[in-house]
C-alpha cells in the first residue's frame, strides 16, 4: 500500500514535468518537485527507487537548454541535511549542473552552504566531498575578496560560518595548500607532498577533464590556486590555518602564488610556535613524504628549502634525529644514486645547489643547538654521511666533471667539509676524543691533498679549526700519543710527497699541526715543544705564520693567551696548574737533546747540526725552564716577556741568583756528569760552536749565563773543547765575540782546562795582538777578540786565586797592561779602544792592577787621562774602567789624589747628553762609593768562587750622596738631569746598606722636587726613585710620600714641584714668543711684567705653567713609578684611610690633555684593583662631582665631565642612574651649546652614549619603565633641533638621523605611540634638510651640466624613497592608532602645507599615499580632509611634486567618499576647461589617470561622470596633456565600442566647448565629436545619429585650423551610415553644402584633405547634377595647380612663395590634384542624364584629365586618375546597360583610351592601374561601339609590344580577352 502511494506521488510528478510545454513551466515545476523527488531515492522499496530514476533520466533530457534553472539552493541544504548517499550523488549531480547557470551573486551565496559541515562531509564521503570542494574553487575563481585589513575582511569569517563550525577553516586550508602543490598529469597517481588519495580527490577520482579548461566545466589549475590562494590570504583564515599552505605558496614557481605566499609567510611566522611537535611533524612529513606506494613523495626542492629554512629556527627539530638523519642522506644523495621520482635532488642544478647549501646550514644549526644526548645520536651519522658525500665527488683527488658547475660544486664540498668541523667539534666525544682519530686524520689527509681549489682548502682549515676546542681538556693517554704522532707525521709532510697511500700532497700542513699542538696538548707535553722546534727549523722557507705560531708555543705567556680557561668553572685552577705547567726539564732535555733526538747530546762538539735555524731557541727555552724550576719556591710571573724577566731577574737580583747557583751545585752532586745543567751546558757549547749568526748569539748569551752560575764540575765536561772556542773569540760578531771572551776567561781559568792547549791559545792570542799598530779591517776584530779573551782569562784567574799576585801569569799581565795603555794613548781605530778600555776593567775589577801596582811600572796620571778622555766621548767602557779602578784606590777625597781626580771625572760627565752614559756613570759611582757591596757587581764575578777584597770605604758614599743631592737642586738642566739618575743608581745599587737607609727621606725630597721637572726622562726618573725609596722605607716614610702625592692631586696647599728660583724654566723655548725672543724662565716673566706695568701678568703666566705641573705628566706614573707607591698604599696605608681622591681621579682620567689622561690612568690602574666595586662603591660621590663640574669655568673640566658620564653610564645598569637620567639630559643639551667646539664635540659624544643607551633599553624591552617616556622627551626635541638634523655641521646631521632611526627602529608602540604625530610631521619637514645645500642651484643650472632639471628631480625623489628617514616614518604609521591617529592629522598638514623643498614636498605625498594603503582602516574618517589638501598640492611649480600628489590623490579616492571623488573630478575639470596654464591641464590629466590606476574599483564605480570627460581631453592637441587621459582611457575602457555608452554625455561635453573663446579647446571638443563617430565602428543608431549631426555641423563651421581635416573626415564617415539624418532631404543638402564649402577652402594643406573627403562623398551619392557643382570646385583648382606653382602657395602659412624649382616636385601639389582628379571623375553619375549632358561632363572631365596627364608626371596623379577612370567605366558599364551609347560618348570615351596609355613611360604599379582602368572600359558595354574597340585593340596591342612587365602583360591579356568576349 505505501508503495503505491509513493509510485503514485512520482507518477504525478513525473506527468507534471511531462505536460510542461516550455522551459519556464519546467523550470517551475523543478524547483518544487525536483529536491522532494530525489528524498524517495531513499524509498525501501525498489520500484520506487527505479521509478525515481527513471523520471531523473528524463529529466535530464528536459533540461540540456541551459536557459533552465535548477533549484540548486534546495539541493545543496538537501544534501548537507541527509546522509543517504544515492540522494547525495543525484543531489551534487544536479547542484554541478545548475551550478553555471545561476548568476554570479546567486552562485555566491551558495559558498557558505557549501563550506558549512564540509570537514564532517569528508568523513562521510570523500569521493562527494571532492565534488563539493570543486565547487568552491570555482565560486573563488569569480569572487572579489575585500582589501585585507578592511572590516569586510575581519567579519568574512564569520559570514562564511567559520566560527560556528570550527573544524571547516583547517580542512579547507589544509586541501587548498594540497591544491597548491597539485600539478594534473595523466601518468602519476601521486606526487610530491600529495598521497595517491589525494591526487584522486583534487583530480575528482579520475575526471580527466577536471583541470582542461577547454572542455566543459574545466578548470585553469594556475588561475583556481591564484583564487584559492588569496581567499587562504583573506580575513576567512587564522594565521595558524594558513601556515602550511601560505609555505607551499611561497616556495610554488609560479610569481603569482608566491607573492602571495611570501606576504602571508611574513605574517604568519610570528604566529606560529616552531616548538610546537604538531607543527614540526606536518614539515617533516611534507619534507620527506610519506612511505609506501600510495604515499607521498617528498616535497618539491623549493619548497624543502623554504621548511629546512624554519626548521632552522626551531630548537625542538634537533630532537628529531630519525628525520634529520633521513633528511641529510637524501639530501647529499648523488645524481647517480638517486631515485628520479624520490629524490628532490635527482637533477644537478641550482635547486639542488640551493637545496644542499640549506641542508648544511640546517645541520649546523643541529651542531650548534642540540643537546648533547640528541647529537651523539645523529652526528656520526651525519658526519659519514657528508664524508660519502664528499668522497662520491672524489677525494682526496676531486672529479670535477661530477660536479656540474664549477662554483656549485667549490661551494658544496666546503660546505661538506666545514659542517663536519661543526658536527665534530658538537660531538667530540663520539667523534673525534677516539684513539685512532680516524675523522681528524681524514681532516688532516683533506687539507694536504684535496685538489678542489683554495677556497675548500680554507674550509678544510676552518672545520680543523672548528674541532681544536674539543681537545682543549685532559685528554686520555691513548688519545694524546696518538696526537703526538698525527701531529709529527704532519710536520714531516712535503707538498709533492707520495706517500705510498694513492694520492699526492698538494700543500702544506705544518701550521695546523702548530696550531693543534698548542692549543689541544698541554703546554708540559714535551711532543708538543717539539713539534714547536720544528715549526721553527726552517724559518728562512717557511711562511711568517709557521715560526710565528712556533714562537708562541714556546712562550707560556702566549700559550696562556691562546688557550684560556675561563673563570668560575670546576676545578679551573687545578685545570690550569695542569694545563700551563711548565713541561720537566729531564723529558724536555731527552726529546731535544736525548739519544734518539736529531740533536744527540753525545755528539762531538763542532759536529754540524741538523735544523740549525731552531737551535738556539731550544737551548734557550731549556734554560729559561731549568732557572724556572730553579725558582719554583717563587714562580715567576708569566707575562708578554717572560724570558726576559728570567734573564733580568738572574743577572740583577741577588737573591734569585744566589738561589739558581745553589739549586745548580745541588744538582751538580746529586748527578754528576749526567745532570741537567751539564747536558744543557753541553748543546749550548755545541749550539756556539757550531752555528752562525743568531743562534750562535743565542748559544752563546744561555751557554755564558749557565756557565755563570754552575758549578766547576759541571763546567769540567766542556773544558777540554776550549780551542774549539778560538774562532768564536774571532769571530766577526762582536756579540759572539765577547761571550765568546767571557766564556774563554771562565773555562781557561778552570782547574782542568789543559795547559798546553791553554798556552798555545794564549800564545795565538798574543802573537795577534802584537802587531796591532799595522792591523787593517777584519784584522781589529780578531785583536779586539784576543784581547778580550786574554783580559777575561786574567782576571777569571784572579777570581779564582783570590789573589792578585799571580806569577805564572805575571807576563801576561804586562804584556796585557802594556799593550792596553800604547793603544789608549796611541789609537785612533775605536775597536781597539774599545778592547783596551774592557782589558783595564777587567784587570782593575779582579784587583790585577791598581794605582800602587801601577805606578811602580806606569804613570797612574797617563792611564786616567786616557781614560777620562775616552770616557767624555760617551764611552762607556771606559767609565766602567774608571769605576773599577776607583774601586782599587785608596779612601782619600782629598784635592789631588786619584780617587778624587777619578770622582771629579766622573761628576763632569753630566755634560754628556746621553742618558745611557749616566746610568754608567750612576753604576761607576756605585762601585767606587762602597766597592763589592754594590748591586751593580752581582754578576761580574762568573766563576764559582768570591769576590776579591777591596779598600775599605766609610766615607765615601756620603760624600758622592751629598755632591748628589746638592746638584739634583741645581737651575742646570744638564747636571740636574745627570744627578737625578746618579741618585737613581745609589738608590738601586747602594740602599740595601745601614749607612744609605739613614738617607733615604733625604733622596726622597730630591726625587719630589723634580716630579714637575719640564724634562720627561728627569719626571720618569724622579717617579722610579720614589718608587724605590717606597719599597725600602718604613711605613711613616711610605705614608707621608702618599700624602704629599695625593695632595698634588687635589689641589692641596703642600708643593711637591719644589723652589722657583729666576733661572726656573717654565716653558719651552719659542713657546711664548716675544718677537725678539721667547718668555722662557721665571726671570722673563717677571721682566716683561714690569715691562708692561701690569703685575698680574706673573700670576697668569704662573697659572699657564701650571699645566706643565706634575699632574700634566705621565712620566711621573710609569711602569716602575709612582702607581707601584699609590698601589700599595691603597691596601693598608694612607689611600686606605682617605677615598676622597677617586671623584676627582675619576674625573682626571678624562682630562683633554693626553699627559693629564695618561697619568690619571696609571693611577688609577694603580689604585684600583677592582675598577667595577670600586666605581658602585662611590657611584654617587663620582656622578655628583661630575655633574657640578660639567659647568664650570674651565672648559678642560666640561670636556672631562661630558667623557667621564659617558663612560660611567655605560658600564652600569640603568637603575644605578635612573635618578641622575633627566639632570644629565638638560646638562648635556647646555653643553651642547657650549662656546668651545671640543667642548661641544664631547657632549656631542655624551648625547651620543644617551641615544645608545636609550635605544639599547628599548630593544631589550625596558621600554615600560618610568624613565623610558621621560628619556624620549628629552631626545627626540634635541635631535630635531637645529643642534640635531637641522645642524648645519654633516656629522651632527648624520648623527642626529641615526639616533632618531635606531629609537624608532628599537621602541615599543606603546612608548613611542605618543610622540608620533608630532615625530612624523617633524620628519618630513627635515627631510629637505638632509639634501645638500647646492641642489636647487645645480637644477636651475641644469642645461650647464648637460642634464635637464626633470632628470635631477627623478634622482632627488629616488633619493627620497630610499631615504633611512622615510622608512622611519613608515615605521612610526605602523605605531598608529584611533587616537593617535587624531592627533596626527594637524602636524601632517602642516608638513604638507609649509613643506620647503621637494624632499619633504615629497615626503608628505609617500605619507598619504601609505595611510591610504597600509593603514586605510583608520586613516579613513580623514581621506576626504586630506584629498581636499592634496587637491592644493598639484599644482605646485615643480612638476615632481605635482605628479606625486597626482598620485596621493589616487590613493586617497581608494577611501574617500563618493562625493569628495566627484569633486576632485569637478577639480580636475575645471583645471582643463578653465585654466589657460597648459600645465593644468597636464595635472587633471595626472590626478585622473592616479584615480583609474590606484582606486579602480571607485573609478569604475563612477565612470559615467568620469569617462566623457576622459574621452573629450584625449584628444588635446598638446601631447603632455593628452598622454595621461589617453592611458586612463586605454587602462579602464575595454574596447571602442565602449564609447556608445556615453556617446550622449560625451556629445554634450564637446558641444559646451564648441563655442569656447580658447582655440584649444574649441579644436579639442571637434575632436572629440570626430573621434566619437570614427569609435562606432560605421553602424551609427538613429538613436546616436541625432546626438551626433548638431554638434558634427557646428563643429565644421568656420575657417580652416590644423586638424580640421579629422573632424571632415569623420563627417564623411557619418554620412556613409545608413540613417535618417543622411537620407533627409534637408539634411543631404546641408550636408552636400557643407563637402563642397569645405572644399573650396584655400589652405592648401586642409583642400588636399577637402578634396579627398570631397571624392569619397560623391561615391556615396547618385546626383546627377552633382557633378557640375564638382567641376565647378575642382577644375579652377586643376588649372591653378597646372599653372605657376607660385599660385599654390598663397594661402599656406609660409611667408615666402617657393621656387618653381622647389615647387614643382612638392608632394602636397601632388596629392592636392590627384584628389581633386579623383573627385572629378568619381563625380560622373551616368545613370538617368541625357547622352548630351553625360557627354558634355566627360569631355569636360577629359580634358582637365588629359591636360594633368601631359604636364604632371606624378605617379600619384597618375594612380589617382586611372582608379578614378576604372571606377568611372564600372559606372558607365551597369548604365550602358540600359541604353545603347551614343557615337559623341564613343569619341569622348576614344579619347579616353589614349589617356589610358600615355602611362608607358611610367612606374609598374601605375602601367598595371591603366591596364585594369581598360579592361573595366572594355568589360564594359560601351566596349562595343566600335571606335572604342577598334582603339582599345589597337592600343593594347602596341603596349604590349612594348611591355616586358609581366604582371602588365598580364593586365593587358584580361583586356583584350575582354574585348573579344564582348
Amino acid at each position: 500500500m505505501e508503495e503505491a502511494k509513493e509510485l503514485n506521488l512520482v507518477g504525478k510528478v513525473e506527468l507534471r514535468i511531462a505536460l510542461a510545454d516550455s522551459d519556464a513551466t519546467l523550470e517551475a515545476i523543478l524547483n518544487t518537485y525536483l529536491p522532494p523527488l530525489l528524498l524517495k531515492l531513499a524509498s525501501e522499496h525498489v520500484q520506487v527507487r527505479n521509478k525515481v530514476i527513471s523520471v531523473c533520466q528524463h529529466v535530464n533530457t528536459r533540461i540540456k537548454a541551459p536557459s533552465i534553472t535548477l533549484p540548486v539552493a534546495a539541493l545543496l541544504k538537501q544534501y548537507k541535511g541527509n546522509v543517504n548517499p544515492l540522494i547525495r550523488h543525484f543531489d551534487l549531480l544536479y547542484i554541478q549542473q545548475g551550478l553555471p547557470r545561476l548568476s554570479l551573486s546567486e552562485r555566491l551565496e551558495l559558498l557558505p552552504p557549501i563550506i558549512k559541515g564540509i570537514h564532517k562531509n569528508f568523513e562521510d564521503s570523500a569521493r562527494h566531498t571532492s565534488s563539493l570542494f570543486n565547487m568552491l574553487l570555482k565560486l573563488l575563481t569569480s569572487m572579489t575578496f575585500p582589501p585585507r585589513g578592511s572590516a569586510e575582511d575581519l567579519a568574512l569569517r564569520d559570514t562564511l560560518g567559520f566560527v560556528k563550525v570550527e573544524g571547516d577553516a583547517p580542512f579547507i586550508a589544509s586541501w587548498i595548500g594540497k591544491l597548491i602543490l597539485f600539478t594534473p598529469t595523466p601518468t602519476r597517481k601521486r606526487l610530491p607532498g600529495l598521497t595517491a588519495e589525494e591526487c584522486d580527490f583534487l583530480q575528482l577520482y579520475d575526471k580527466k577533464d577536471t583541470w582542461l579548461p577547454a572542455t566543459a566545466g574545466g578548470m585553469n589549475i594556475v588561475d583556481t590556486k591564484v583564487a584559492a590562494v588569496r581567499f587562504l590570504a583573506s580575513g576567512a583564515f587564522s594565521d595558524t590555518e594558513r601556515f602550511l599552505p601560505a609555505l607551499s605558496a611561497a616556495s610554488d614557481p609560479n610569481s603569482r602564488l608566491s607573492d602571495i605566499g611570501d606576504d602571508m609567510m611574513k605574517r604568519v611566522v610570528s604566529a606560529v610556535s616552531l616548538e610546537d611537535d604538531l607543527v614540526l611533524t606536518q614539515l617533516f612529513r611534507l619534507y620527506l613524504g610519506t612511505r609506501g606506494t600510495d604515499g607521498s613523495l617528498p616535497a618539491r626542492a623549493n619548497l624543502q628549502v623554504k621548511i629546512l629554512a624554519l626548521l632552522c629556527k626551531s630548537q625542538q627539530a634537533t630532537s628529531y634525529t630519525i628525520e634529520n638523519t633521513q633528511i641529510v642522506q637524501e639530501g647529499l644523495m648523488s645524481s647517480n644514486q638517486a631515485d628520479t621520482v624520490s629524490s628532490p635532488v635527482a637533477n644537478q642544478g641550482l635547486e639542488a645547489s640551493k637545496l644542499r647549501t640549506q641542508i648544511f646550514a640546517y645541520i649546523n644549526w643541529l651542531a650548534r643547538v642540540s643537546d648533547l644526548a640528541n647529537i651523539n645520536l645523529v652526528a656520526p651519522k651525519l658526519v659519514s654521511q657528508l664524508r660519502n658525500y664528499i668522497e662520491s665527488q672524489g677525494w682526496p683527488t676531486c672529479q670535477e666533471e661530477t660536479s656540474g658547475h664549477r662554483n656549485g660544486f667549490s661551494s658544496l664540498r666546503s660546505l661538506g667539509y666545514e659542517t663536519i668541523g661543526v658536527l665534530a667539534r658538537s660531538s667530540a666525544e663520539v667523534l673525534l676524543l677516539d684513539e685512532d682519530l680516524d675523522l681528524l686524520r681524514w681532516l688532516f689527509d683533506s687539507l694536504a691533498a684535496d685538489s678542489a681549489g683554495k677556497d675548500v682548502s680554507l674550509s678544510i682549515e676552518q672545520a680543523l679549526s672548528s674541532v681544536l676546542g674539543a681537545f682543549g681538556g685532559d685528554l686520555s693517554p691513548g688519545v694524546t700519543e696518538s696526537l703526538e704522532r698525527l701531529l709529527l707525521h704532519n710536520m714531516q709532510r712535503q707538498p709533492g710527497d707520495g706517500e705510498g697511500v694513492g694520492f699526492n700532497i698538494i700543500r702544506s700542513t705544518r701550521f695546523t699541526a702548530v696550531r693543534f699542538a698548542n692549543r689541544c696538548l698541554p703546554f708540559r707535553n714535551v711532543k708538543a715543544r717539539w713539534i714547536n722546534v720544528l715549526a721553527l727549523s726552517s724559518a728562512t722557507n717557511e711562511p711568517r705564520e709557521i715560526t710565528d705560531e712556533g714562537k708562541k708555543g714556546l712562550d707560556p705567556y702566549w700559550y696562556r693567551m691562546l688557550n684560556p680557561i675561563k673563570s668560575g668553572l670546576m676545578g679551573d685552577e687545578a685545570l690550569k696548574q695542569s694545563r700551563y705547567r711548565l713541561p720537566r726539564l729531564v723529558d724536555l732535555l731527552e726529546q731535544f737533546f736525548g739519544e734518539d733526538s736529531v740533536w744527540s747530546g753525545m755528539r762531538p762538539p763542532g759536529s754540524p747540526l741538523p735544523l740549525v735555524d731552531a737551535y738556539g731557541t731550544a737551548v734557550t727555552f731549556c734554560c729559561n725552564v731549568l732557572y724556572s724550576e730553579c725558582l719554583s719556591h717563587a714562580p715567576l710571573a708569566i707575562n708578554d716577556e717572560w724570558d726576559r724577566h728570567i734573564s733580568t731577574l738572574i743577572k740583577n737580583d741577588e737573591t734569585s741568583r744566589k738561589t739558581v747557583r745553589d739549586r745548580l751545585h745541588a744538582m751538580a752532586k746529586e748527578h754528576g756528569s749526567k745532570s741537567a745543567p751539564e747536558t744543557l751546558l753541553r748543546v749550548a757549547f755545541n749550539g756556539m760552536v757550531a752555528t752562525e749568526n743568531m743562534n750562535a748569539v743565542s748559544c752563546s748569551a744561555s751557554l755564558l749565563q749557565l756557565c755563570s752560575l754552575s758549578a766547576d764540575v759541571s763546567v769540567s765536561g766542556i773544558v777540554p773543547s776550549i780551542s774549539l772556542l778560538h774562532d768564536s773569540v774571532l769571530s766577526n760578531d762582536k756579540t759572539v765575540r765577547e761571550a765568546s771572551s767571557r766564556l774563554f776567561g771562565i773555562l781557561s781559568s778552570h782547574s782542568g782546562c789543559p795547559q798546553t792547549k791553554l798556552q798555545k791559545i794564549l800564545k795565538n792570542f798574543d802573537d795577534i795582538c802584537r802587531d796591532w799598530r799595522d792591523a787593517v779591517g777584519f784584522t781589529y776584530l780578531q785583536i779586539h777578540g784576543a784581547m778580550l779573551a786574554t783580559a777575561c782569562y786574567l782576571s777569571r784567574r784572579a777570581f779564582r786565586a783570590n789573589t792578585t799576585i799571580l806569577p805564572d801569569v805575571e807576563i801576561n799581565v804586562e804584556r796585557t797592561l802594556e799593550m792596553s795603555l800604547e793603544i789608549l794613548k796611541d789609537s785612533q781605530d775605536k775597536t781597539l779602544l774599545d778592547a783596551a778600555t774592557v782589558c783595564m776593567t777587567e784587570l782593575s775589577i779582579s784587583g790585577i792592577i791598581t794605582p800602587g801596582f801601577l805606578a811602580s811600572k806606569h804613570s797612574v796620571t797617563d792611564l786616567f787621562e786616557s781614560l777620562a778622555k775616552s770616557a767624555r766621548k760617551g764611552n762607556e767602557n771606559a767609565i766602567k774602567a774608571l769605576g773599577s779602578f776607583g774601586m782599587q784606590s785608596d779612601e782619600d777625597l782629598a784635592e789631588g789624589t786619584i780617587l778624587r781626580k777619578i770622582l771629579d771625572a766622573l761628576f763632569a760627565l753630566h755634560e754628556v747628553r746621553e742618558p745611557t752614559v749616566q746610568f754608567s756613570v750612576g753604576e761607576a759611582l756605585s762601585c767606587i762609593a762602597v766597592g763589592w757591596e754594590s748591586k751593580a757587581l752581582i754578576a761580574v764575578v762568573d766563576v764559582d768562587t768570591r769576590p776579591p777584597a777591596t779598600p775599605q770605604r766609610s766615607i765615601s758614599l756620603p760624600w758622592i750622596l751629598d755632591r748628589i743631592l746638592e746638584d739634583c737642586k741645581t737651575t742646570k738642566p744638564a747636571l740636574r738631569q745627570a744627578s737625578i739618575i746618579w741618585l737613581l743608581c745609589l738608590v738601586e745599587f747602594c740602599s740595601h746598606l745601614p749607612t744609605f737607609r739613614g738617607r733615604l727621606r733625604d733622596c726622597q725630597i730630591a726625587f719630589k722636587g723634580l716630579l714637575a721637572d719640564r724634562e720627561t726622562l728627569n719626571q720618569e726618573t724622579a717617579s722610579r726613585g720614589l718608587s724605590l725609596v717606597y719599597e725600602k722605607g718604613d711605613r711613616e716614610l711610605k705614608d707621608d710620600l702618599v700624602r704629599d702625592l695625593v695632595s698634588s692631586f687635589t689641589g692641596s696647599t703642600v708643593d711637591m714641584s719644589g723652589s722657583i728660583s729666576a733661572e726656573t724654566q717654565l716653558f719651552e723655548p719659542g713657546a711664548l714668543p716675544t718677537g725678539d725672543g721667547s718668555i722662557t724662565t721665571y726671570r722673563d716673566i717677571m721682566s716683561l711684567a714690569a715691562e708692561v706695568g701690569n703685575p698680574s701678568l706673573v700670576y697668569k703666566f704662573m697659572s699657564l705653567a701650571a699645566n706643565n705641573a706634575i699632574w700634566s705628566s705621565r712620566a711621573a706614573f710609569g711602569r716602575f713609578g709612582l702607581s707601584n707607591i699609590l698601589n700599595d698604599s691603597s691596601v693598608d696605608g694612607y689611600l686606605a684611610r682617605n677615598q676622597k681622591l677617586y671623584p676627582a681621579l675619576f674625573r682626571y682620567r678624562f682630562d683633554p690633555n693626553t699627559n693629564v689622561r695618561n697619568s690619571m690612568n696609571e693611577i688609577w690602574t694603580a689604585l684600583v684593583s677592582d675598577p667595577t666595586a670600586t666605581i658602585d662603591q662611590h657611584f654617587d660621590a663620582i656622578m655628583g662631582d661630575l655633574l657640578k663640574s660639567i659647568l664650570g669655568k674651565e672648559w678642560r673640566q666640561r670636556q672631562a665631565c661630558c667623557a667621564a658620564i659617558a663612560d660611567l653610564v655605560q658600564s652600569r645598569p640603568a637603575a644605578k642612574y635612573e635618578k641622575y637620567i633627566g639632570e644629565i639630559w638638560t646638562l648635556t643639551f647646555k653643553v651642547c651649546d657650549d662656546i668651545k667646539e671640543s667642548v661641544r664635540t664631547a657632549a656631542m659624544g655624551l648625547a651620543r652614549v644617551l641615544v645608545s643607551i636609550l635605544t639599547r633599553g628599548l630593544e631589550a624591552g625596558d621600554s615600560s619603565t618610568r624613565s623610558a617616556g621621560a628619556m624620549l622627551k628629552h631626545v627626540l626635541p634635541f635631535l630635531l633641533s637645529p643642534s640635531g638634523l637641522e645642524s648645519p655641521a654633516q656629522d651632527v646631521q648624520s648623527f642626529s638621523l641615526s639616533a632618531i632611526l635606531q629609537i624608532i627602529k628599537k621602541s615599543d608602540k606603546a612608548v613611542l605611540r605618543p610622540f608620533v604625530p608630532d615625530l612624523v610631521g617633524r620628519l618630513i619637514l627635515l627631510l629637505s634638510s638632509l639634501e645638500p645645500e647646492g641642489i636647487e642651484y645645480i637644477r636651475l643650472r641644469a642645461e650647464q651640466y648637460g642634464v635637464t632639471g626633470q632628470q635631477i628631480d627623478d634622482a632627488r625623489l629616488s633619493g627620497v624613497r630610499g631615504s633611512p628617514m622615510l622608512e622611519a616614518i613608515e615605521r612610526c604609521l605602523d605605531f598608529l592608532d584611533e587616537v593617535s591617529i587624531q592627533d596626527l592629522r594637524r602636524p601632517l598638514e602642516n608638513a604638507i602645507s609649509t613643506g620647503l623643498g621637494l624632499p619633504s614636498r615629497v615626503g608628505g605625498s609617500r605619507v598619504l599615499v601609505s595611510l591610504s594603503t597600509r593603514h586605510n582602516f583608520i586613516f579613513r574618517p580623514h581621506a576626504n580632509h586630506f584629498l581636499q589638501l592634496a587637491r592644493k598640492q598639484v599644482l605646485d611649480r615643480n612638476e615632481t611634486i605635482s605628479s606625486a600628489y597626482s598620485a596621493a590623490c589616487g590613493y586617497l579616492a581608494r577611501i574617500a567618499s563618493d562625493g569628495e571623488i566627484l569633486k576632485l573630478v569637478k577639480h580636475c575639470q575645471k583645471l582643463y576647461f578653465d585654466s589657460d596654464d597648459e600645465r593644468h591641464r597636464v595635472v587633471a590629466g595626472e590626478i585622473i589617470l592616479s584615480l583609474s590606476k590606484y582606486a579602480t574599483d571607485r573609478f569604475n564605480a563612477l565612470a559615467a561622470e568620469i569617462l566623457p570627460f576622459v574621452f573629450l581631453a584625449k584628444q588635446d592637441s598638446y601631447e603632455r596633456a593628452k598622454i595621461p587621459f589617453r592611458d586612463t582611457w586605454n587602462e579602464t575602457v575595454g574596447g571602442s565600442r565602449t564609447v556608445l555608452l556615453y556617446m550622449p554625455e560625451i556629445i554634450q561635453l564637446a558641444m559646451q566647448y564648441l563655442q569656447s573663446p580658447r582655440w584649444s579647446l574649441k579644436h579639442t571638443a571637434a575632436f572629440t565629436i570626430a573621434e566619437a563617430i570614427n569609435s562606432t565602428g560605421g553602424e551609427i543608431s538613429e538613436v546616436i545619429a541625432q546626438v551626433i549631426w548638431p554638434a558634427l555641423d557646428k563643429a565644421l563651421d568656420g575657417k580652416t585650423w590644423e586638424g580640421k581635416e579629422k573632424v571632415l573626415q569623420a563627417f564623411v564617415k557619418f554620412v556613409r551610415g545608413d540613417n535618417t539624418i543622411t537620407q533627409n532631404e534637408t539634411s543631404k543638402a546641408r550636408i552636400q553644402n557643407i563637402i563642397l564649402r569645405e572644399s573650396k577652402r584655400k589652405n592648401a594643406a586642409y583642400q588636399k584633405h577637402a578634396l579627398s573627403c570631397l571624392a569619397e562623398y560623391v561615391e556615396l551619392r547618385d546626383s546627377i547634377h552633382l557633378a557640375t557643382e564638382v567641376c565647378e570646385v575642382t577644375a579652377p583648382i586643376i588649372e591653378q595647380l597646372l599653372a605657376e606653382p607660385e599660385a599654390m602657395d598663397h594661402d599656406m602659412n609660409s611667408g615666402d612663395l617657393p621656387s618653381k624649382t622647389m615647387y614643382e616636385f612638392h608632394p602636397l601639389k601632388d596629392d592636392t590634384l590627384a584628389n581633386a582628379q579623383a573627385a572629378l571623375l568619381r563625380s560622373i553619375n551616368p545613370y538617368g542624364q541625357t547622352n548630351q549632358d553625360l557627354t558634355a561632363q566627360l569631355s569636360r572631365a577629359l580634358a582637365l584629365t588629359t591636360k594633368t596627364l601631359s604636364e604632371n608626371e606624378s605617379r600619384n596623379v597618375h594612380n589617382a586618375i586611372y582608379e578614378a577612370e576604372k571606377s568611372l567605366f564600372q559606372k558607365m558599364e551597369k548604365a550602358s546597360r540600359a541604353q545603347d551609347v551614343s557615337e559623341a560618348i564613343a569619341a569622348v570615351l576614344v579619347d579616353f583610351v589614349k589617356t589610358l596609355f600615355k602611362s608607358r613611360d611610367q612606374v609598374e604599379q601605375t602601367r598595371i592601374k591603366a591596364a585594369e582602368a581598360a579592361a573595366a572600359l572594355a568589360s564594359s558595354s560601351n566596349g562595343r561601339s566600335e571606335p572604342v574597340r577598334t582603339a582599345l585593340i589597337d592600343w593594347i596591342s602596341s603596349a604590349k609590344a612594348d611591355e616586358r612587365s609581366v604582371p602588365v602583360q598580364q593586365s593587358l591579356d584580361r583586356a583584350r580577352r575582354a574585348i573579344a568576349d564582348v
